[in-house]
């Protein structure tokens, strides 16, 4: 296998995939931290905040460390990945028929250089009714996947209107994080 040019510190299978279609040879070494948001957090600040510490555990090593976290923003509620069927239809609920913001903190890390950052995009739901709820979450899709769905899947049925980055819903805002690679790796 060709030596990596970068560690992915993330076990998310959507940011394996944007990376490698660059044509990148990746090292993926998942990071477990605690997520838990500090007072007073915004969104925003969360998700940067978590992509940084991802970054900063991974050992220093000769190549890049690309790191990301997402959550989804309702009224003022951070809705993560749902810990079972039941916490995914709550959050699905929540957001039938309703505006919400979906985001994605991102960090580069080269050595002691860390380029970092946070994109928001706009996401409308249609209004679903329980059976699609439940139709949905038996599909198994929503468990793994912040807010409780996946655009990229069968989650897209549920979305109306999309303002923003499409990437960025599905978890690696792809513009910004390989500008940042480029920078980094020199090309």
């Amino acid at each position: 296998m060709p030596e990596a040019d970068l560690i992915l510190a993330s076990a998310s299978p959507r940011r394996l995939q944007y990376l490698q279609r660059a044509h990148l040879q990746i090292e993926v070494i998942p990071v477990d931290i605690d997520e838990t948001p500090l007072e007073g957090e915004t969104a925003a600040g969360l998700v940067a905040r978590l992509a940084r510490e991802k970054a900063a555990a991974i050992p220093t090593a000769d190549i890049p460390v690309v790191a990301g976290d997402t959550i989804v923003s309702c009224r003022g509620e951070f809705l993560g990945k749902p810990q079972d069927q039941a916490a995914a239809r709550k959050m699905l609920g929540v957001l039938s028929g309703s505006d919400h913001q979906v985001v994605s903190g991102w960090c580069v890390r080269h050595a002691d250089v860390f380029l970092e950052g946070a994109e928001v995009s706009e996401v409308r739901f249609r209004v679903l009714d329980r059976h699609q709820i439940d139709h949905y979450v038996d599909t198994g899709e929503p468990l793994d996947k912040a807010g409780a769905y996946g655009i990229q899947g069968l989650g897209a049925e549920l979305v109306e209107v999309v303002r923003g980055s499409w990437s960025n819903v599905v978890g690696l805002p792809v513009v910004p994080v390989l500008a940042a690679l480029r920078d980094v790796l020199g090309r």
